[in-house]
């Protein structure tokens, strides 16, 4: 029998986590079965085995712990891939052998599935002498293209393309140019960005001080420390990047700042890691925790926490057995530390469900007191798998027990930990959730406010048919099976209704009891006014944030989807869009009619002898014509293999229907580096760029795009309105229009694609 509390959840299962043969044959029959092989793998490490099993078994069924999808995709499946899901990579030198050698570990570790941090705020900055080859150096953005071109070209493990965080220091001389560099929408594009802003410069900030830019012990340049603030708040605030890392307080309150130092992040922000250090993430379900839903005296069941907190601990401590990891120095990091990243999933439901609103002081107070309780547990159950198994071997007593997450902790949990030392160095982190929150039947996802109460999301059907389905927050559904269709009670907000204050309030009440970081979007309305923006981040600061990451809806950003602001437990509908424009998400491809229209375009490539053929068909539905398939031949054999592998692959995008003027764009954005060439006055940077303008032309032709550059994504023709009126993104994995800004990634509601995975 399905465990499932919906389609989608189901679907999500079968589309990122279910194991299957390379054939597509299911291994995992059940997500039971799923669960089993988990626990099996994570259990093997154990020297008994069969002893740990059954409770790992137990801590997975109805998804009250989660772990990361690494782990979900990954563990017992034998294939050669990491259970970690970020990396922070080693220091970069200031020479460019150095630079490229690290640039090779960042592509063998996307080639498994990581996504990478890095701290380029070694790099010397543009314009600098390089000393020997009398020239100047070109400055560390310069490499950060380098880097952008690296992840375009791998697809990380699971088919989902790689994430990158680059952060810079508030005091490198190219600081201006990196807040400014999200500017250029078609740069850096496969990464997030972050300032690393010190304790110092925010006090020249309040006080309208000086500040000096500085490289290698030498000043650079002076500016006022308000003037460059300003400029990180104007950025962010017309185009959400870059994101503020309070670094000095990271550093400050690490547990282990006796033996490492912080300089950059994963790429969604919630673990700050030294060279070489990967993060190890899971969640805890609180939403599935709440005993008496609704009721006057529902609270968090106190046991099943523990005893959930006890076993998850203990899981992810033989994950760092368990694991693969890409390079050698990351598995040696992770044996040194024993860093895991604990954290929570389901807080706004379980808010709800206890009768809380979300941002009230009392929903923060009561924030705050589980985050504890959780910290305390884990604290715990990893003093007892060091009395059990060994601390961590970079362990010290007086200096782990000094640092600053330490010093507020629970006596008892400092106690056992002086007698028996401490397993992993940090346990608690809060990650991005947006996907295992929809496998566990679409619960809140991360600390983040409920987005939509309920929508609608359209599915083409194998014989072109369309159905409607509506996706419910797991507290609106629990509220409906036991209420049936009283109206929703007003303590029910969603991220639309709330204040940023608010917002930065949960944010600063679960920082308290997290010796990591958390990853959290503070939503902006589109009206705020700049001032009233900087102030967000000024109160981050002030309340003890260790970063702040915010979006603001508007035309350069683009609008996420917006529901409207009833409260009735009835789902929303979606507005019905001209259907020229539609884009609808297909559940599964399309089977092919015997006969289909089509052209054939003839591509001359300079640098080739032979001619490329490309044939383009499409299908005709409501009398419009949409790409189905595609057939790219050559005389050339040196293009065999890549021209097979392109018509299989874009031809499998096309049949899934959906948002597919990605693929354009995609293609337009290779770059050769043995050069391109100039065809009918234009400069193509590489023959799939060629190819990509082919597409394009013919998508123009046949009515499918409005014109050149015009993708479904901007197009106003195709773009569809939903739920309370204002445009939307389409994603460009499956085309629902269900983009929303979650935990610093834009992540889709209909099938859990997010840049950050």
């Amino acid at each position: 029998m399905s465990r499932f509390a919906a389609p989608i959840s189901e679907q999500i299962w079968d589309m990122k986590y279910r194991l299957k043969e390379a054939d597509g044959t299911p291994i995992d029959h059940s997500v039971e079965e799923t669960w089993r092989r988990i626990a099996r793998a994570l259990a093997s490490v154990e020297e008994e085995p069969e002893r740990y099993e059954a409770d790992f078994l137990d801590a997975l069924e109805d998804f009250k712990f989660l772990p990361a999808g690494r782990i979900i995709a990954g563990a017992g499946t034998e294939r050669t891939v990491t259970l970690f899901n970020c990396f922070v990579m080693g220091t970069i030198p200031d020479s460019l052998s150095g630079i490229f050698e690290h640039l090779r570990e960042a592509a063998l570790t996307m080639q498994q599935g990581g996504g990478i941090g890095y701290d380029f705020s070694t790099i010397r900055p543009r314009g600098a002498v390089v000393k020997g080859v009398a020239a100047d150096a070109s400055g560390p953005l310069s490499f950060m293209d380098v880097w952008d071109a690296m992840c375009r070209t791998i697809m990380s493990a699971g088919a989902r393309r790689g994430a990158m965080m680059a952060t810079l220091r508030c005091d490198h001389p190219d600081v201006e140019a990196f807040v400014e560099a999200k500017s250029d929408p078609a740069r850096l594009r496969n990464f997030n960005v972050s300032v690393l802003v010190t304790d110092p410069f925010m006090e020249a900030v309040k006080a309208d001080g000086p500040w000096e830019l500085v490289f290698d012990g030498r000043v650079m340049k002076t500016l006022k420390a308000r003037d460059l603030w300003n400029a990180i708040m104007r950025a962010t605030y017309d185009y959400a990047e870059p994101g503020v890392i309070f670094i000095d307080r990271i550093n400050e309150q690490n547990n282990l700042a006796y033996c490492e130092e912080i300089a950059a992040t994963n790429p969604c922000g919630e673990q700050p890691l030294p060279p070489y250090g990967a993060c190890l993430l899971g969640s805890i379900n609180l939403a599935r925790l709440v005993a008496d839903p609704f009721a006057e005296d529902a609270r968090l069941d106190d046991a099943a926490l523990e005893k959930l907190v006890t076993n998850a601990v203990r899981m992810m401590d033989n994950v760092v057995d368990a694991s693969r990891f890409p390079l050698e120095a990351q598995a040696q990091e992770a044996a040194a530390k024993r860093r895991i990243g604990l954290g929570v999933t389901g807080l706004a439901d379980a808010l709800a469900m206890v009768n809380l609103r979300y941002g009230s002081e009392e929903a923060a107070r009561r924030t705050e007191d589980w985050m504890h309780r959780i910290a305390r547990a884990a604290y715990l159950a990893s003093a007892h798998l060091a009395a059990e198994k060994g601390a961590f071997p970079l362990f010290d007593a007086e200096s782990y027990l000094a640092s600053g997450a330490l010093a507020s902790m629970d006596e008892d949990v400092r106690e056992a930990i002086r007698t028996h030392g401490i397993r992993n160095a940090l346990l608690t982190s809060v990650a991005p959730t947006g996907t295992i929150s929809l496998l566990a039947g679409n619960v809140s996802s991360g600390i983040e406010p409920v987005f939509a109460h309920a929508y609608t999301r359209k599915v083409l059907q194998r014989d072109g048919s369309r159905t409607e389905e509506e996706v419910v927050d797991y507290a609106v559904q629990v509220w409906r099976d036991r209420m049936g269709d009283a109206p929703l009670p007003d303590h029910f907000v969603s991220a639309q209704t709330l204040s940023p204050s608010e917002h930065v309030r949960m944010q600063a009440a679960a920082q308290k009891w997290v010796d990591s970081s958390i990853s959290k979007t503070i939503n902006c309305p589109e009206d705020i006014d700049f001032e009233a923006f900087k102030d967000v981040y000024m109160q981050a600061y002030e309340s003890g944030c260790k970063g702040c990451t915010t979006y603001r809806p508007n035309a350069v950003t683009g609008s996420v989807l917006s529901v409207s602001e009833a409260t009735s437990a009835a789902p929303e509908q979606t507005r019905e869009a001209d259907s020229e424009g539609e884009v609808i998400y297909m559940s599964e491809p399309l089977e092919r009619p015997q006969s289909l229209e089509g052209h054939t375009y003839k591509l001359r490539w300079p640098m080739s002898e032979h001619a490329i053929y490309i044939t383009i068909n499409d299908l005709v539905q409501a009398g419009h014509r949409r790409p189905f398939e595609i057939f790219v031949n050559s005389k050339n054999m040196e293009h065999f293999a890549w021209t097979v592998a392109l018509t299989r692959m874009i031809s499998a995008v096309f049949r899934r229907g959906g948002d597919v003027s990605f693929v354009v764009e995609e293609l337009k954005a290779v770059f050769d580096p043995r050069g391109g060439a100039w065809m009918e006055g234009k400069y193509i940077p590489s023959i799939l760029a060629a190819i990509g303008g082919v597409i394009e032309r013919h998508m123009i032709a046949t009515g499918f795009l409005a014109g050149e550059g015009l993708g479904l994504k901007t197009d106003p023709q195709a773009e569809v309105v939903p739920l309370g009126g204002s445009s939307a993104k389409a994603c460009p994995s499956c085309g629902s229009y269900e983009m929303r800004m979650v935990e610093g990634c834009m992540t889709c509601a209909a099938c859990g694609f997010s840049k950050c995975g």
